[in-house]
């Protein structure tokens, strides 16, 4: 090997160790650079690590503090739902409270209304108790009237006397005393149950009270139609015989009316005779004998009353007819007296007319009278001349 080959052979080893070292200052270079870059990438990721941390201490602390805000505002609404809940348990207590006093205040008016009804209704039962034994009482008392009257209306004599009882009720009850008599005695000397003193006419009018009972019963029994003929022919016997006697009893020419009133104290009796014995009615009306019973004779004596007050009214008309043409006449007095005494205020307002005429001629006359002094004094009174002067008085003045 020659030199120029030695040298270009060093050449070439300088420059690969030239190489070399610029590759190792390269990589060096390149190293430290990526070591700076660490290093740099490190004190950020530690200055982030830092800034991380502080943060995390500042959202801990701000997550504490809110915590504890939630704490103290949870604590809050903890004391404020309890006292909430103690202020319901307390309103839901006084609810119970008044409710269960009111439960109880009802109770009590219910068990005292129930105990008030209670005694209302054993007062009302004693008291319906009470009339019950009254009325069975009464009806012990009526059962035994009752048959008094059997026994009574089984006698004649005492059918009779109950008949006349009856008459004398009603007569009483509707006419005044003054229209009617018992028991008087007629001319001939028969005595009748009842006399009604009517003026003429019709005159007097006689009431006699019968009472067939026995053929009545007879007839209201019946089974069969043999006993109903034979009780008919007896009721309508029985009934003839009652009218014929009154009639020519009682209907005396002149004492008496042309008429007169057979008094049945049955309802019954009388429906039953005019139900079915209207032969016997006509006959009646024939003798001019007029059937009545209870009823009819209460309507009959009411038309007898009305009849009595107008005759009463007719007997006084004459009365109150006096009285009125006196009354005309002290009327007619009263108007020529006040006719009178009207002249007379005619006058005295005249005269009062008069004197006041003469007061104010008078008065007119004694204002003239004024006015004429006042104007001659006036003219006696000095004219002034000139304007006034003032004197002053002096001590000895």
């Amino acid at each position: 090997m020659t030199s120029d080959g030695l040298a270009d052979l060093f050449a070439r080893g300088d420059a690969l160790i030239l190489i070399a070292v610029a590759c190792v200052l390269l990589g060096g270079f390149l190293l430290a650079r990526r070591l700076s870059r660490l290093s740099a990438t490190e004190r950020a990721s530690d200055q982030a690590l830092q800034e991380a941390a502080r943060l995390a201490e500042e959202r801990a602390a701000e997550t504490e503090l809110r915590l504890k805000m939630m704490a103290e505002q949870q604590a809050a609404q903890q004391s404020q739902l309890i006292e909430a809940l103690r202020r319901q348990e307390r309103a839901i207590g006084q609810s119970l409270d008044q409710r269960i006093n009111g439960f109880a205040r009802q109770v009590n008016d219910r068990l005292h209304q129930t105990s008030s009804q209670q005694s209302t209704t054993l007062n009302e039962l004693r008291e319906r108790l009470a009339v019950i034994d009254r009325a069975q009482r009464n009806i012990t008392e009526l059962s035994s009237q009752v048959n008094g009257l059997q026994d009574i209306l089984s006698n004649k004599q005492a059918r009779g006397a109950f008949g006349e009882v009856q008459l004398r009720d009603i007569v009483t009850s509707v006419l005044p005393p003054s229209a009617y008599v018992f028991h008087p005695k007629m001319a001939d000397g028969k005595v009748p149950d009842c006399l009604l003193q009517l003026p003429n006419p019709p005159g007097p009018i006689v009431i006699d009270a019968k009472f067939p009972l026995e053929s009545y019963k007879a007839l209201a029994e019946a089974t069969d139609d043999a006993a109903r003929l034979q009780a008919s022919r007896s009721f309508s016997q029985d009934l003839k015989k009652h009218i014929k006697d009154i009639a020519e009893k009682y209907i005396q020419p002149g004492e008496t009316a042309d008429s007169a009133l057979m008094f049945l104290p049955s309802e019954a009796v009388y429906a039953e005779l005019h139900a079915n014995f209207s032969g016997l009615v006509e006959e009646s009306f024939r003798q001019r004998v007029w059937i009545v019973s209870p009823t009819t004779l209460m309507a009959t004596l009411n038309t007898v009353r009305a009849i009595l007050r107008d005759l009463h009214i007719q007997e006084q008309a004459g009365a109150i007819r006096t009285e009125v043409e006196r009354l005309l006449a002290d009327v007619t007095r009263l108007g020529d007296r006040v006719q009178r005494l009207e002249g007379h205020f005619d006058q005295a307002g005249r005269d009062i007319r008069e004197i006041r005429i003469s007061a104010d001629k008078i008065s007119k006359r004694g204002l003239r009278l004024t006015d004429l002094e006042l104007e001659e004094v006036a003219a006696e009174l000095p004219e002034p001349t000139g304007r006034p002067r003032l004197v002053e008085k002096t001590p000895a003045e």
